[in-house]
């Protein structure tokens, strides 16, 4: 018999989009530094976000004016793949590294990619449809929040077969929200402008991470709906 690994193994899918975050992020930055793309390469981080970033105009454009483009459309899951700085790729990568390890255990590998796609979907709807900023939506924090999202759900169903409380599964969310209250408050007295309401996205991210997980968690919708109705 093959004895088992100490370590266990990341999924692929999760190697994978690592990866292209961090290899979109080396590209931007040699550019940065001219040492490719030569004089244009210092405007490449801005052209990416021109070009696979989200805005609410992108919103308005398809679905008020009914432009199905794949250029509008794209914008969907290519935002998380352009970050704005090196700080935010190295936050994403490893959370998306940590988290999605997990959710790929309790899942399966590719239900990784459908959560962090679904997420960022949801992300950008939500960004379109209640931010009045102008701002462009980018980064790589909403599909992060779905799959705390997806964690969230899996260590939920895990307190309830415990029988413990299972409002602690949201604790993880409860400081980062937190977190992004003070940020915002202490953004408000430092700058002249409160900070782009990205936190609209990244919320909408965790909801559509929480939500699309009851589908494909073991046992999927069916199983949701046989626990809920053993609470009632």
């Amino acid at each position: 018999m093959k004895p088992e690994s100490p370590v266990n193994v990341i999924p692929p899918i999760v190697i994978l989009l690592t990866l292209v975050i961090v290899g979109i992020e080396l590209v931007l930055q040699l550019a940065n530094q001219g040492m490719i793309g030569g004089p244009q390469g210092v405007g490449w981080r801005i052209d990416a976000v021109n070009d696979y970033g989200f805005s609410t105009r992108a919103f308005e454009l398809v679905f008020d004016q009914g432009n199905y483009s794949f250029d509008l459309l794209k914008r969907f899951v290519t935002y998380p793949f352009v970050n704005g700085a090196l700080m935010q790729v190295a936050f994403c990568a490893a959370l998306t590294l940590a988290l999605g390890k997990f959710v790929g255990e309790f899942y399966g590998g590719l239900k990784v990619l459908v959560i962090y796609l679904i997420s960022a979907i949801g992300g950008a709807f939500a960004y379109g449809l209640l931010a009045s900023s102008t701002y462009p939506l980018f980064g790589g924090f909403p599909p992060v929040y779905g799959l705390i999202g997806a964690y969230t759900y899996a260590l939920w169903l895990r307190l309830s077969e415990a029988g413990e409380n299972q409002l602690l599964a949201f604790r993880l969310i409860g400081v980062l929200l937190l977190i992004q209250l003070i940020y915002g408050i202490v953004s408000g007295f430092l700058y002249s402008a409160a900070p782009p309401p990205h936190w609209i996205a990244e919320l909408a991210g965790f909801v559509a991470g929480f939500g699309i997980s009851m589908l494909l968690a073991p046992g999927g919708w069916a199983a949701f709906l046989a626990r809920m109705r053993q609470r009632a």
